[in-house]
């Protein structure tokens, strides 16, 4: 346990290009699956000045039109009055997958890969505090623009904020990066003050800036061009900020555009709501959970529970009661999760962690965990 150290975390609005990327492929996803469930979905999208190329491989009762989403999800984005040349290049997913990830009990998993699931005590969402802090800075800054509260601000943006701790304790604010795109004749020296009143100091009311606290707005200047106009999207390049801030373990796969079968996606979640029951039930006070697939294999291939010495039971006896409690197979965190259900595109933005809305998001395993975990105690201790 260190005795002081800075943890930072970023977040981006829904306006940022990689994000709008995101958010695009997640909604060609959801269309797929409102035409069946049991569509394969693997969606990709780049976006430039003037281009969208999405791509992948799609199979799916009834394709949907992905132009008109794509145009759609931009204008909801903020950005009207721009042309875009849409291209869609699409196939069906490879045979040999397809049979790998055939319906039924025994589906297996669409890749190989690690996923990490991670929760903490140190917030109500289960989320270390700097991670929280970015996104309801990105959060509000979206909702001054929606409202109008804030005159002449645009879509794109994006937050930082770095945490000073004492003996894994959040002590102080150290620093604030606010970066938002604006209106050509915006005065800068206005819209930091508007941001001041109606961003940073509501979304820091837990922890608020003193006086050495370092708050940096636009500190490039000038913001004016911003999304595919100034900076190019590409689906799956904002990992850390859908996950944990770099503050907990990363597999590397991304999450949008994924159906189920894609464990990047499922294991993902289900890493998350396991780990976010452990803590919950009061069985640790940080958790991580990693998951370990084989394609084609149903069942992961490793499970693996590190309660950096916070557990009230061994880790390898809550790894047990994990597998005792859990479907980890693809069809299992499908059903248990609601995975099937065109739901993403309303947990795209802000993290995908944060919603508590989201499946993944629920605690209501955390009993069933306790009994497991005294059941598998007992038997440990008979031998």
């Amino acid at each position: 346990m260190r005795d002081k150290y800075i943890l930072t975390a970023e977040s981006v609005t829904e306006g940022h290009p990689d994000k709008l990327c995101d958010t695009i492929a997640d909604s060609v996803l959801d269309a797929c699956l409102k035409g069946g469930s049991s569509a394969h979905v693997a969606c990709e999208v780049l976006a430039t000045a003037g281009k969208v190329l999405v791509a992948g491989e799609i199979s799916a009762k009834i394709m949907p039109d992905i132009p008109s989403i794509v145009c759609r999800t931009i204008r909801e984005a903020g950005y009207t009055g721009l042309n875009y040349e849409i291209e869609v290049i699409t196939h069906n997913q490879s045979d040999d997958i397809a049979h790998a990830v055939r319906e039924g009990v025994q589906t297996g998993a669409g890749d190989q890969g690690i996923v990490y699931g991670f929760a903490c005590d140190e917030t109500e969402s289960y989320l270390p505090l700097p991670v929280i802090l970015a996104h309801r800075l990105t959060r509000l800054l979206t909702n001054a623009r929606k409202t109008g509260m804030i005159q002449g601000l645009r879509p794109d943006g994006k937050a930082q904020v770095s945490v000073e701790y004492s003996f894994d304790i959040p002590v102080r604010l150290a620093s604030v990066v606010l970066s938002c795109q604006h209106a050509p004749e915006k005065d800068l020296g206005q819209l930091q003050a508007e941001l001041m009143d109606h961003v940073i100091q509501p979304a820091l009311r837990e922890l608020p800036p003193d006086v050495e606290t370092e708050i940096l707005i636009n500190p490039s200047g000038r913001f004016v061009y911003g999304g595919f106009e100034a900076d190019t999207g590409l689906t799956g390049r904002k990992l850390m900020v859908d996950t944990y801030g770099g503050l907990a373990p990363h597999g590397g796969g991304a999450l949008s555009g994924k159906d189920s079968t894609k464990v990047d996606r499922s294991g993902a979640y289900m890493a998350r709501y396991i780990a976010k029951n452990i803590v919950s039930a009061g069985l640790a006070d940080r958790c991580t959970v990693a998951l370990a697939y084989a394609i084609g294999k149903a069942e992961p291939v490793a499970v693996n529970v590190d309660t950096d010495g916070t557990g009230e039971y061994r880790d390898d006896v809550l790894e047990q009661a994990v597998r005792a409690v859990f479907d980890l197979t693809p069809a299992g965190m499908r059903h248990t999760l609601g995975l099937d259900k065109p739901i993403f595109a309303q947990f795209c933005n802000y993290g995908h962690f944060t919603h508590p809305d989201a499946p993944w998001e629920q605690t209501d395993k955390a009993e069933v965990l306790c009994n497991a975990c005294r059941i598998k105690e007992a038997g440990v201790s008979d031998r």
